[in-house]
């Protein structure tokens, strides 16, 4: 087949070929449409590598017709569709203004079980409610960058492919291993009897400071929500609670922040 048949040329938004891409804003929509049809959107080419290198299979691409060279390549190695529109009615069909150039419709793959991730992991960060999109997306960059093995998500966590925490993390929710607690209650169970220390981030003065506590040879930081932090039930549950010592009166970090942080000083 000739690999740039794959390329083509439409002009409706409406275009059935291009549901994958609708009102990729629309935070309610694409939860429902993306769960429905098993799909996440990657942004740029350097995400979409990552994607596909990680063995996600690719359903479409997109680009505006200003830009379809940044991903022909990838499009005749993935063997998919490049859908190449008008700059206007891209940002018509997203929602949005394309800043990186294109997009990609991928399929999502099934979920490991949290034993699963927990094999041969060290270092894993726990978060509980991260309903912020952009949060947990940071949080898994700095997971990678700073050596932890995996991320496991309370059930009411942000999806990490997402498309906004896709494009945060760049392309780190795709490389670092994850998985979903099911339940909230006992879900930390599951990490003590597999030989983790558990260490609740909280910014409760009379916690200890984080650079004064030996982690241990497998280690579990949970770490909470934007507003309220972690629960008190997961604090109780915890082995220590521990703190990021602050000053000039303030109390508190962005929860991306503290991660980082948090995951410097624990990092082997």
């Amino acid at each position: 087949m000739d690999r740039m048949a794959a390329q083509l040329r439409l002009a409706d938004a409406s275009d059935p070929r291009l549901a994958d891409y609708v009102s990729l804003t629309d935070v309610h929509l694409r939860r429902s449409l993306e769960a429905a049809h098993g799909l996440f959107i990657a942004e740029g080419e350097k995400v979409i590598r990552r994607a596909i290198g990680a063995g996600y299979p690719v359903r479409s691409f997109l680009a505006g017709d200003d830009k379809p060279a940044a991903i022909a390549g990838l499009a005749a190695l993935a063997d998919a569709p490049l859908y190449v529109l008008p700059a206007a009615v891209v940002r018509e069909l997203t929602g949005y203004r394309v800043h990186r150039g294109a997009l990609a419709s991928l399929q999502r793959l099934p979920l490991p079980t949290p034993a699963e991730v927990l094999a041969g992991a060290r270092r894993v960060v726990v978060l509980e409610d991260i309903v912020d999109h952009a949060n947990v997306g940071a949080v898994f960059r700095c997971v990678a960058a700073l050596g932890f093995d995996a991320v496991l998500l309370a059930p009411r966590c942000a999806d990490p492919l997402y498309r906004r925490a896709v494009k945060v993390s760049m392309g780190a929710v795709l490389q670092v291993p994850y998985a979903r607690l099911r339940d909230w209650h006992g879900g930390l169970a599951g990490l003590r009897a597999a030989g983790f220390r558990l260490l609740a981030l909280t910014p409760d003065p009379a916690a200890a400071p984080i650079a004064d506590v030996p982690p241990g040879d497998r280690v579990a930081l949970l770490i909470g929500t934007e507003g309220t932090g972690l629960s008190s039930r997961w604090v109780a549950a915890a082995d220590q609670a521990v703190r990021i010592p602050m000053s000039r009166g303030v109390d508190s970090l962005n929860v991306a922040c503290a991660a980082a942080i948090a995951c410097y000083l624990l990092a082997d």
